[in-house]
């Protein structure tokens, strides 16, 4: 990144509009909606860089982002501006090494409630608090921790793109908060290999041997044996009238998307789940009637 000298002016610049960029899904106020994405936008704003925290926020909202990738250690992304090109914008993170990851893991599997979770796939709360007892960081805490580059000509670093790369990355953490383990170096796979060898063997390996079934009990769960006939197998001859029980239109809906969360760096005019929701509103009450057998409103076979 070009630092200025003492005399040289910047004018301020107006950004190129973008079609299809990354844009910010929370609403007006703050980014990210869980402590540790929070934690990581603290990062960001303790660098005091002033009013360019406020254009990042508007590059973020406005879809300037382009792309961004996340590899161990380093995030890479692409951020138009007011040039023709777009900025190439570099974060680089500390891994922490082998030898740490192993003594949190060790630490980690005597906190019952932590390990539970996180091989569960879950961030626990406080567990900031567990690296610290072993002298570690989730976040990175000093300034050599974490190194940023733009190519745009602005002497500050960070500047606006990487600012609103910055405020990207923390919405993605409340998404995946396993994003955090993997700029520090380690990914959500690994970590969990690495929590089930330092666990306690007796408790959490324990519980992979089911007892055994005795012949009464296979009974009790089988109590109508598999018809040999393929025919009947496929047209459903066997299948009682009230297998499926009392079909009704899901109470809560999309529950299947919004378990699973928002849509990885949504590029859309509004948010992911905002956007899908009314289709799965218009959809239920034609699923129903298809699979009663009636004809409803989306009914095509006039057409």
């Amino acid at each position: 990144m070009r630092r200025w000298g003492y005399y040289d002016y910047f004018r301020p610049s107006i950004p190129r509009a973008v079609k299809g960029g990354i844009k910010a899904q929370s609403k007006r106020g703050g980014f990210g909606e869980s402590w540790w994405a929070r934690c990581w936008i603290g990062v960001l704003e303790s660098f005091n860089i002033g009013a360019r925290l406020g254009r990042g926020r508007s590059y973020a909202r406005n879809g300037q982002v382009l792309s961004i990738e996340i590899e161990k250690g380093e995030v890479k992304a692409k951020v138009q501006g007011s040039r023709s090109k777009p900025y190439d914008i570099k974060i680089h993170v500390k891994t922490l090494s082998a030898a740490d990851w192993r003594k949190l893991a060790k630490a980690l599997s005597h906190q019952a409630i932590f390990l539970a979770k996180l091989l569960a796939g879950q961030m626990p709360e406080d567990i900031e608090k567990a690296f610290k007892g072993v002298g570690l960081s989730l976040f990175p805490e000093k300034l050599r921790d974490l190194k940023t580059d733009c190519s745009c000509p602005d002497w500050s670093n960070p500047c606006k793109h990487i600012a609103a790369v910055y405020y990207l990355l923390g919405e993605e953490f409340d998404r995946d908060p396993f994003l955090i383990f993997k700029l520090r170096g380690m990914t959500r796979e690994e970590l969990s290999g690495l929590l089930d060898q330092a666990g306690d063997k007796t408790t959490i390996r324990g519980t992979k041997h089911k007892p055994r079934l005795s012949h009464e009990g296979k009974e009790a769960l089988f109590p109508e044996p598999l018809t040999s006939d393929v025919s009947k197998f496929w047209s459903g001859d066997s299948v009682s009238d009230d297998l499926f029980g009392e079909v009704l239109i899901p109470q809560v809906t999309a529950a299947l998307p919004k378990g699973i969360g928002n849509f990885p760096f949504w590029r859309g005019e509004e948010r992911f789940l905002d956007a899908i929701e009314p289709n799965y509103v218009k959809a239920s009450p034609s699923g129903l009637n298809v699979f009663l057998g009636e004809k409803g409103h989306f009914d095509d076979s006039s057409k």
